[in-house]
């Protein structure tokens, strides 16, 4: 059998997904699991048939995403977000999301909030950080007829930050109004949410000074002081780097004692992705701690190479971040290889067979087991896994197996035909530890169990490779 050649090397763990582009990552902790939600860049093509520059045009679904470790991602889909079939039906476009949760009444709130190309912000809730999401508002946040909102270039890509006393605040923004305002853009917002995350409390006020402002609003509190940050544009000359210590599109910081300002200039976080992976373009980003580190997600155009395509096609990038004594964030790098895996992957528990670290020649779908997903407003959150031809697979990184050991595979299957999934470890060219044939199987799922002929004890890497057509995976557990 042909085993497939995944597009993201061995060992390496960016970008985070590969089944698909995700652009503008924003990421929101919410009960020990990271949550990204990206830009869904789609490959477009021209009347022969020649892929085409990204435009960013086309763009009105936002992908989901969620950790425990960093390294295996689950895929919950897409939030069909904007467009004539999407939520938010009087917006065209859904670019850079940014996410977070807030205690209302007893109960968590999930918001999201994007970009309607570069002429406002929309708002999205939820009681699930995957979805259904609503718009709450129908119509926008922020437009060009909110005060102080209406000269503003790019009127785009939103950060948010729920501060420790459960206040929020929305940071917006972009863009060059002349060539002669380069140096100082003005164009960068800050204002005070409702209580009800859906709201503005006041009118935006402008940031001032924001040196060579691109775009990209970033928010974080690290050890009592406020960081924003931003893409600087690309207008930064040999003497304005020398004098402001950073370069064109690269991720700079600004430090406050207020959530509002007034901010004053701080380090430099990440030089533009061209620097370390020789694709360059815009540079987008946010940081998030998770579980006692500080990280940094951005995103570059390494998918695409390993995709041998150009276009200006993005993925998503998890790093460290280095900090300053103080904790500040500072000089940081961008690399292929990513993070380490933060914790331990449990086997023993059920596991949505779209969670991953790496993956060859697989597609994911949304599927909903109560009925018919017929309503592409509802696409994200559960999905499953679907194999056409022989040679594909997944793979699960750092699985603990721990010392007793697991005796049997129990997966939930469906599909047409014959075929195999076979269990393999840490080689996806190794010796299967059991083998599923799925002779049996129905256009229902249904849940099988074959047994493991020795004992699985220890950590491992866990290969599902697949072979025949038309097979689909729900989910699957190691049993003890």
């Amino acid at each position: 059998m042909d085993i497939k050649k995944s597009f993201k090397p061995q060992g390496d763990h960016n970008p985070i997904m590969t089944q698909r582009f995700g652009a503008d990552p924003f990421a929101m902790v919410y009960k020990d699991r990271v949550y990204m939600y990206m830009t869904c860049d789609i490959l477009t093509y021209d009347d022969a048939g020649k892929l085409t520059d990204n435009t960013y045009q086309k763009i009105d679904t936002i992908s989901v995403a969620s950790s425990s470790d960093l390294v295996n991602w689950t895929d919950h889909g897409e939030v069909y977000a904007a467009g004539k079939n999407g939520i938010a039906t009087w917006g065209g476009n859904s670019w850079a999301p940014a996410a977070c949760w807030k205690n209302i009444n007893g109960k968590d709130k999930f918001f999201l909030y994007f970009a309607n190309s570069g002429n406002g912000i929309a708002v999205l809730t939820s009681d699930s950080p995957t979805g259904p999401f609503i718009d709450p508002i129908n119509g926008p946040l922020v437009s060009r007829e909110t005060p102080n909102c209406d000269s503003v270039t790019w009127l785009f890509d939103p950060a948010v930050l729920v501060d420790d006393d459960g206040t929020g605040w929305l940071y917006i923004g972009g863009g060059i109004p002349s060539d002669d305002k380069a140096s100082n853009p003005g164009t960068a917002r800050v204002v005070r949410l409702g209580d009800d995350m859906i709201s503005l409390a006041e009118d935006p006020r402008p940031i001032e000074n924001v040196a060579y402002l691109f775009e990209d609003s970033g928010i974080n509190k690290i050890n009592g002081k406020y960081y924003y940050s931003y893409c600087s544009n690309f207008n930064v000359t040999p003497e304005a780097e020398k004098e402001h210590g950073f370069s064109s599109g690269e991720i700079v910081t600004m430090v406050s004692d207020k959530p509002d300002g007034p901010f004053k200039p701080a380090s430099p976080v990440l030089k533009n992705p061209e620097v370390f992976f020789g694709r360059g373009g815009n540079n987008h980003h946010c940081m998030f701690e998770f579980k006692g580190k500080w990280y940094i997600a951005y995103h570059s155009r390494i998918l695409e190479e390993y995709m041998d395509l150009t276009g200006g096609y993005r993925s998503t990038n998890v790093d460290l971040i280095a900090q300053s004594a103080d904790g500040a964030p500072t000089h940081s790098t961008g690399t292929r290889k990513g993070v380490e895996q933060v914790c331990g992957f449990d086997p023993y528990k059920l596991t949505s067979a779209s969670t991953f670290a790496s993956m060859a020649g697989v597609k994911t779908f949304a599927y909903d087991s109560e009925k018919p997903l017929t309503d592409p407003k509802l696409s994200a959150g559960n999905m499953i896994v679907r194999s056409e031809e022989s040679g594909n697979w997944v793979m699960v990184s750092g699985a603990d197996f721990g010392s007793e050991g697991a005796s049997a595979f129990t997966l939930s299957a469906r599909g047409k035909g014959f075929g195999e999934v076979s269990v393999v470890l840490d080689d996806v060219n190794g010796e299967a530890a059991a083998v599923f044939g799925t002779s049996e199987l129905t256009d229902d799922f249904e849940e099988f169990t074959v047994d493991i002929a020795s004992k699985i004890t220890g950590v491992h890497d866990i290969y599902l490779v697949f072979s025949g057509e038309c097979l689909e995976l729900e989910n699957w557990k190691f049993e003890k």
